[in-house]
C-alpha cells in the first residue's frame, strides 16, 4: 500500500491550533526561528493566514514571485490603512502592539493614487540632492564619536552602543537638525521602538519634528528638510511633519538592523574573513538572508477577488514576508546567476524605499569604519545565547556582545578647508558649546571642541 502523504508538522512551540489555525508571527519561538516558520507556511501555497499579535490577523505572502506581483499591483491592492475592516469594525484591540505600525498617518507610504505620486515626488527629489560625500562624512564622523565613547574600555554592545545610534545621528546631520529639537528626535524614535510609552514617545518626536519644520520655514539650509520645504509639491506644515517622521523612524528601524546584522554576519562567519569586498558581500547576503524588516509592505484588495488561489475580501489585510520571499527555493538559482541584489528587502513597485542608496552607503561607511579602528573585535558571547526582539516586522537582535583590544579615544580631526571652518561654525551654533544637553547635543559638542 502507498504512503499516505502526512500534513506539514508546525514548528517547536508554534500554537496554531490556538489561533484559529493561524500561524502566530510573535513570542520568542518565532523570534529564535522565523525561517521553520516560514518553511512551515510555504506548505499553503504563495500566501499563507497568519495571526501578528493576539487578534490581528493577516494573510502573508510567502512567495516571490507573488509578493512582486501584489507590489506593482496598485490598482488592485491598496495602501491607505483607512481601508483595513477589521479595525473599521473594530476587530482590533485597542492596545494591539502592531496597530501603531499599520495605523494610517497622512504620507506616503499609506496614500494612493495622484496623492502618493506628489508626496512621493517631493520625498525622492529632496532625498536625491544628498551628496554622497556628504553621507560618508557624516557616517564616519558619527562612526569616530561613539568609538570614542567606548573604544577605551575594548568591549562594546554593538547594537546599543554603536548600531542603534549611528543612524539617528547620521539623519539628524542630514536633515539639519538643531541640538534641542535632535535630543527630543532622538527620544521620540528610541521610545517608540525600546519600551518608552509609545504615545508618549510619538508626541515629543511629532512636536520636535514641527519645530524643526517651522524653524526651516524660516531659516532653510543645505538640508532635506529644507529641500523638502521648498519643494514645488508645495507641502504643507501637516505633510512636512508626516513625510519627515515618516523618513526618519521608517529609515532608522531598518538601517539600525541592517548595520546590527552584517556585525552579526560578519562576526559569526568564518567565509568572510578571507574574502577581499567582504562587506559589500556580507550587506548582500544579510538583505537576502537575514532582513532587517521581515515582514511588512501592508496592502489591501481594493474589491473581494481571488489572489495566488486565495479568496480575499476587500479591505483584508496582507503583508509581503520580504524574509520569506527571499529565501523561497525558487530564488536559489538567481542568486547562483549572479543577481546578488534582486532581493525584496528594499521592497518594490512604486512604494519601493525611496533612499536605499545612501542607506547602503551608511551601512558600509559604519562597518568599514568600525572595523578599521577595532580590527579584532570579536563576539563576547557565544553564538547560541544571543537573542532576537520579539515581533513580526522587525528583524534584529537584543544585543551585540564583542571585545577587542582597547583603543585610544578617536579624535576630531581640525577643519581643512575654509567650507569645513565654515560647517564647524554652524554645528557650534546649533549645538551650542560648552552645553551637555542630551546625546544629540553632546555629540554636537565632541564635534565643535
Amino acid at each position: 500500500m502507498d504512503a499516505q502523504p502526512t500534513a506539514p508538522v508546525p514548528p517547536p512551540g508554534c500554537p496554531a491550533h490556538n489561533s484559529g489555525g493561524r500561524v502566530p508571527l510573535y513570542g520568542p519561538e518565532f523570534a529564535a526561528d522565523p525561517q521553520a516558520y516560514y518553511a512551515y507556511l510555504r506548505h499553503y501555497g504563495p500566501t499563507a493566514p497568519v495571526e501578528l499579535s493576539p487578534g490581528v490577523e493577516a494573510t502573508l505572502v510567502t512567495d516571490y514571485a507573488t509578493a512582486l506581483q501584489l507590489l506593482q499591483d496598485s490598482g488592485s491592492f491598496r495602501k491607505d490603512a483607512r481601508r483595513w475592516r477589521d479595525l473599521g469594525e473594530g476587530k482590533i484591540p485597542h492596545d494591539s502592539p502592531v496597530a501603531p505600525v499599520l495605523a494610517y498617518r497622512p504620507n506616503a507610504m499609506f496614500s494612493d493614487g495622484a496623492e502618493h505620486l506628489r508626496l512621493r515626488q517631493a520625498i525622492t527629489d529632496s532625498m536625491a540632492r544628498i551628496d554622497s560625500r556628504k553621507v560618508s562624512q557624516s557616517t564616519e564622523q558619527v562612526s569616530n564619536y561613539l568609538i570614542s565613547q567606548f573604544g577605551s574600555r575594548g568591549s562594546a554592545d554593538l547594537l546599543g552602543d554603536y548600531a542603534k545610534q549611528l543612524p539617528l545621528f547620521v539623519f539628524n546631520e542630514l536633515f539639519g537638525v538643531p541640538a534641542d529639537i535632535g535630543d527630543r528626535i532622538v527620544f521620540g524614535i528610541t521610545g517608540m521602538f525600546d519600551g518608552v510609552n509609545a504615545e508618549q514617545a510619538m508626541g515629543v518626536l511629532f512636536g520636535a519634528v514641527g519645530e524643526l519644520v517651522a524653524l526651516k520655514r524660516t531659516r532653510p539650509g543645505d538640508d532635506v528638510t529644507s529641500w523638502l520645504s521648498q519643494h514645488p509639491a508645495k507641502l504643507t506644515d501637516e505633510e512636512m511633519v508626516h513625510q519627515l517622521a515618516l523618513l526618519m523612524v521608517g529609515g532608522n528601524e531598518p538601517l539600525r538592523n541592517l548595520i546590527g546584522n552584517t556585525l552579526h554576519r560578519l562576526l559569526t562567519q568564518d567565509k568572510y574573513a578571507h574574502q577581499g569586498g567582504l562587506i559589500d558581500e556580507a550587506i548582500d547576503d544579510t538583505l537576502w538572508e537575514n532582513p532587517p524588516m521581515q515582514n511588512l509592505g501592508a496592502h489591501y484588495p481594493a474589491s473581494d477577488m481571488e489572489f495566488a488561489g486565495q479568496k480575499l475580501q476587500a479591505g483584508d489585510l496582507v503583508l509581503v514576508s520580504f524574509a520569506a520571499a527571499n529565501t523561497g527555493p525558487a530564488l536559489t538559482a538567481a542568486r547562483q546567476a549572479g543577481s546578488n541584489r534582486a532581493h525584496l528587502s528594499w521592497s518594490a513597485g512604486p512604494h519601493a524605499c525611496p533612499s536605499k542608496d545612501p542607506a547602503r552607503q551608511i551601512t558600509v561607511t559604519a562597518i568599514e569604519n568600525l572595523l578599521n579602528k577595532v580590527p579584532d573585535v570579536e563576539l563576547a558571547v557565544p553564538v547560541e545565547s544571543l537573542t532576537w526582539r520579539p515581533g513580526p516586522f522587525n528583524r534584529g537582535l537584543a544585543a551585540l556582545p564583542a571585545k577587542f583590544t582597547p583603543v585610544q579615544p578617536v579624535r576630531r580631526p581640525e577643519p581643512q578647508a575654509t567650507a569645513e571652518t565654515h560647517v564647524g561654525a554652524e554645528r557650534t551654533a546649533r549645538g551650542g558649546r560648552g552645553e551637555r544637553g542630551g546625546v544629540w547635543s553632546q555629540f554636537l559638542n565632541w564635534l565643535t571642541r
